[in-house]
């Protein structure tokens, strides 16, 4: 396939990214309602307010005895007589009047006239009488009803990340659905002739499939459920018709190998001849040779091809592929990139953009730095296996001194 093209080649990885975004907007996953206990990792569909006060009643904040603290002196033990008790889960009109007390229990509503809760640990009883022993300041141990949340306050935004504690508020305030983006189907295609399934013998010539659980491992990481369909052969007819059937049935079809421009890299061309490219080839190193298509003849899917280098997918995949699915279900903030400094220098001999492997390492006083590997090829799979991040070095040779402040993309 010619690279004198009508879409854009050898891009910038800044240039790519601002595509993938264009891209993935008109391509926007539905909103759907769903279960608290399926929301998780969901993106919120749109605003969520609060619907009643958080607490919804003035309550004890520890075990103890509820008292009017103007009846406390201001030393010395003050004695005040025991008239009921407040258990949490059960209101009942227990009301307190000078010099007396309730006995209350942690998230239990204050009695009527208490206005502080001493702890039981500071108190003394004796039969009726209580021997406040350490005189609690007005108001201690009380959480005062709509101190967290008022009904009609902002409680999430939409485009959000629904993580545990998210779940949670929405919880606190009785939601038991949530409209959520739908999470994007995933079909997930490995390809070349040589490619054997682990625990198959091997011929020579041939290696293991590792892309596959790769891939299908990040994926579930993020919180989708991707299908893999069987490896395919370096044929075209049989790569058209799995693309084919995968574009009308999926979101987003991710493929691993054949995007190069080798003789048995058939998959630029037919996307090409039935698709849509929006760039073919990025300016990063490892996976260059990344491609993003519509489906068009191969239906309404997004095509995302990756190198076939264990390594190219993924850099490929946490540098392009993630954001792409953010987008999809309208993500409002990119996830975190951290900067951390370089535990070793590094010498960058090449032009393009470079996600480095790295391990993080957390020094004593506090600071962040991360270890570049040296084995940096896009086959050295042991590297990243012992890394848990991408360091980005922009493009440019040059060189980075032990220390110098750099991006990294945790994994």
């Amino acid at each position: 396939m010619s690279e004198a093209s009508a879409f854009p080649t050898r891009i910038a990885y800044a240039e790519a990214i601002a595509i993938v975004e264009r891209v993935a907007a008109a391509h926007r996953v539905p909103a759907q309602r769903v279960a608290l206990a399926r929301a998780h990792g969901c993106i919120l569909a749109g605003d969520l307010a609060a619907r009643i006060p958080q607490p919804p009643f003035d309550n004890s904040a520890m075990d103890g005895f509820a008292l009017r603290h103007a009846d406390l002196q201001a030393g010395g033990e003050a004695v005040l007589r025991l008239v009921g008790e407040q258990f949490a889960g059960r209101a009942i009109d227990l009301a307190i009047t000078a010099g007396q007390c309730a006995r209350i229990t942690t998230g239990a509503s204050l009695p009527a006239g208490a206005d502080t809760v001493v702890m039981k640990e500071n108190t003394r009883l004796d039969g009726d009488r209580v021997f406040v022993l350490v005189a609690p300041k007005r108001g201690q141990h009380v959480r005062r009803a709509g101190e967290d949340t008022q009904p009609g306050e902002s409680l999430l935004r939409g485009g959000e990340a629904l993580t545990p504690a998210r779940i949670a508020l929405a919880a606190s305030q009785g939601r038991a659905e949530l409209e959520v983006a739908r999470r994007p189907t995933v079909a997930v295609f490995t390809t070349g002739d040589e490619l054997v399934e682990p625990g198959l013998p091997l011929a020579p010539g041939q290696i293991y499939n590792s892309n596959r659980e790769q891939l299908m491992g990040l994926l579930r990481a993020d919180g989708l459920e991707p299908v893999a369909w069987p490896t395919l052969p370096d044929d075209p007819a049989q790569v058209e018709s799995a693309l084919r059937h995968a574009g009308h049935a999926f979101d987003l079809v991710l493929t691993c190998g054949a995007v190069s421009a080798g003789e048995k890299d058939h998959i630029p061309a037919l996307l090409q001849a039935h698709g849509a490219i929006h760039f073919w080839k990025v300016r990063m190193k490892p996976g260059m040779p990344v491609l993003l298509a519509d489906g068009g003849g191969f239906g309404d899917a997004l095509f995302l091809c990756l190198p076939g280098n264990p390594v190219s997918v993924l850099a490929t995949y946490l540098a392009l592929g993630r954001p792409l699915l953010d987008a999809m279900q309208g993500r409002a903030a990119a996830r975190p990139r951290w900067r951390a400094r370089l535990a070793s220098p590094w010498h960058k001999a090449h032009e393009r953009l470079e996600f480095l492997r790295g391990r993080f390492l957390s020094r004593d006083e506090g600071s962040l730095e991360v270890e570049p590997d040296p084995a940096d090829g896009s086959h050295r799979m042991q590297a990243a296996a012992d890394s848990d991040a991408l360091i980005v070095l922009a493009e440019g040779a040059r060189e980075y001194p032990a220390g110098t402040v750099v991006e990294v993309l945790p994994y």
